[in-house]
């Protein structure tokens, strides 16, 4: 089963640094950019887990998660969705 795209631009977010996040693959989570633990269960894709960068106790750092689920570096956004037709157009 193909992800949903809940959204056609980046979600850019201020992340804690060394922290770990699991980024939802599916599209479904009802907690975007971020998997919720369940919805994924039923699409048979997996969220996928990461380190924010930075040095524990640090200043938040920017990143740029992917939002229409089809990067080609998850979870970071590589413009992919620049190139995707949306689907109300």
């Amino acid at each position: 089963m193909d992800p949903l795209s809940p959204q056609y631009e980046a979600y850019v977010l201020e992340l804690d640094p060394a922290t770990k996040y699991v980024w939802c693959q599916c599209g479904v989570s009802t907690r975007q950019p971020f998997c919720d633990g369940q919805s994924h269960r039923a699409y048979g894709i997996k969220p996928v887990a990461f380190t924010s960068e930075g040095e524990a106790g640090g200043q938040k750092v920017k990143a740029a998660l992917c939002g229409c689920k089809y990067t080609n570096t998850p979870p970071y956004c590589d413009g992919t969705h620049v190139s995707m037709k949306k689907k109300d157009e």
